[in-house]
């Protein structure tokens, strides 16, 4: 199968919809489409978007967890040019409005499990003429009988490789969500990587069990798409289910983060699960544990990738081969890297404070240059500065150094970003949150280590005067307010925060006693 009129994402519907129409395209539970199904559905959601006045260039929006939905409202928004939002189904209330107002959605579809949500922001939805529910609402039309009474044919909205396709959004380092903006042609840049690291072809069989809001969810799918293989759904991560439907459904490809995996090597009786289908597991988002690596490679059998990337390069930029994966062999120190750059990936490291390149083995800020790096963050050019150079370097925020082998190895965050289960969190954020509770006077919120998450996030705790706040207190205050991940799961008393003379918090003190005796300072 050809993916050489592929120049979009739409194009992605339309090549295989036409040239491969009754190959299996998709399996969420006991529901199956062909690819001709998916692009007469795509079809129907293009003209049902454009009849309620998505134009090139909207924003469409999605509550909700893993599901067909998911693949109808990117194909269909890309067949009128329009960009696709998926939220985070983990986000208070709060912050999911913020997104969509930010995101200027026209519309926004919605899953059951979210009415809740939708119930409490509808009113302040400042740009949204249309909203779904997929299952059904008193209000609100159901998403499936929506679509099914909308006319067919492909709109064919011209949508050039610098067109913006997809938006996600970070978590916000000043406190709130930046969306990144994704263009076809960030996304067609992993094509070499698609066909050469990870070797899926147009009859594996992929698996999309990460978020599909996260760019390791949804953008690991849409690489098996962009080939026209059968992508099998998970709705929600269950790591028994997850067994079985490798077995079942001969799974030949797959993206898990650490923790999963992690999950898999505990259900009782994996050993005697049958693995053989698969070929390529691909894992990254955050740092794994030797065990848990071990076990897994010894457990499944097949090639292991390791990808390191953000939301900003679509994904993986940097790649541990499967040889360096080895626990025995005589580059096993090889397995603290997250390896070497992928196809048409440039990598330095640079001396920030002395605007120089590091020497090898020199820790500085992993910069990297390729096609895969984001356009920008939607309405923040001055952000979108910070992060791009005019000659388009694009500054990870991550420390780290270069060995003599080419090899990257991560070495601690230029930022203050914690990695919990494979999501970010930005403690200026949290703390933004917290420092609106009245008992508080002063908060830093700094990562930690953890067994089961890789890290957690701490808040240092200034009380204030004759408060009787506790640590319960601050937990729940946060959650009201904030994602479950993001909310601190332990607090930490003090009576004044350490700061150097320009009033910065001295961060890298706070952590030094959780951290010490740890070889690098992530986990």
């Amino acid at each position: 199968m050809s993916t050489a009129s592929i120049s979009s994402i739409g194009d992605i519907v339309r090549t295989h919809g036409v040239g491969r129409p009754n190959h299996p395209c998709i399996t969420e539970g006991n529901r199956s489409l062909n690819w001709a199904e998916m692009y007469q559905l795509s079809q129907q959601v293009a003209q049902g978007f454009s009849a309620a006045g998505v134009g090139s260039g909207d924003r469409v929006a999605l509550l909700d967890m893993n599901g067909i939905p998911h693949f109808e409202i990117a194909f269909g928004a890309a067949l009128v040019n329009a960009v696709s939002v998926d939220v985070n189904w983990r986000l208070a209330a709060p912050e999911v409005e913020y997104i969509v107002n930010n995101a200027e959605a026209k519309v926004l579809v919605v899953g059951a499990e979210f009415v809740g949500i939708l119930d409490a922001i509808a009113d302040k939805l400042e740009h949204t003429k249309l909203i779904l529910v997929v299952g059904g609402h008193g209000q609100y039309e159901d998403w499936n009988s929506w679509v099914a009474r909308q006319p067919s044919g492909d709109p064919h909205v011209p949508s050039a490789r610098e067109d913006v396709a997809f938006q996600l959004y970070s978590s916000g380092t000043t406190g709130l969500p930046k969306g990144v903006m994704l263009s076809n042609n960030n996304f067609l840049a992993i094509a070499p990587m698609i066909e050469q690291i990870w070797e899926i072809k147009e009859n594996s069989v992929n698996l999309a069990a990460m978020p599909l809001f996260h760019i390791g969810g949804g953008g690991w799918a849409m690489a098996g798409m962009y080939m026209g293989c059968s992508t099998i759904v998970l709705r929600a991560m269950d790591p028994v289910a997850l067994v079985k439907l490798i077995e079942e459904k001969r799974i030949t490809h797959a993206f898990l983060v650490p923790a999963v995996l992690a999950f898999m090597n505990m259900v009782p009786g994996v050993e005697n699960a049958d693995f053989s289908s698969l070929e390529v597991m691909a894992y990254g988002a955050s740092p794994i544990s030797e065990d848990v690596l071990t076990k897994s490679v010894q457990l499944l059998k097949c090639k292991f990738w390791q990808a390191y990337g953000l939301t900003e390069t679509t994904g993986g930029v940097i790649n541990l081969p499967p040889a360096d994966h080895d626990p025995n062999g005589t580059n096993k120190h090889r397995l603290r890297s997250c390896g070497i750059p992928g196809p048409g990936v440039e990598v330095r490291i640079v001396d920030n404070d002395n605007n120089r390149d590091c020497e090898v083995g020199e820790v500085g800020e992993i910069w990297c240059r390729s096609e895969q790096v984001m356009l920008g963050y939607w309405k923040r050019p001055e952000d979108t500065a910070k992060a791009i150079t005019p000659d388009k370097w694009f500054k990870t925020g991550d420390a780290g150094y270069i060995d003599a082998d080419g090899y990257v190895y991560i070495h601690d965050r230029v930022k203050d970003m914690i990695v919990s289960g494979g999501e970010n969190v930005y403690p200026a954020e949290v703390e933004n949150v917290l420092m609106s509770h009245p008992g508080i006077a002063d908060v830093a919120v700094i990562g930690i280590p953890h067994e089961k998450w890789g890290e957690t996030a701490l808040a240092v705790v200034v009380k204030a005067p004759d408060s009787d706040v506790t640590e319960q207190d601050i937990i729940d205050f946060s959650r009201e307010r904030l994602a479950r991940f993001k909310c601190p799961t332990q607090v930490q008393w003090i009576d004044m925060l350490p700061r150097n003379p320009s009033g910065k918090v001295l961060k890298k003190d706070l952590r030094e006693p959780y951290w010490a005796g740890r070889e690098r300072r992530v986990n």
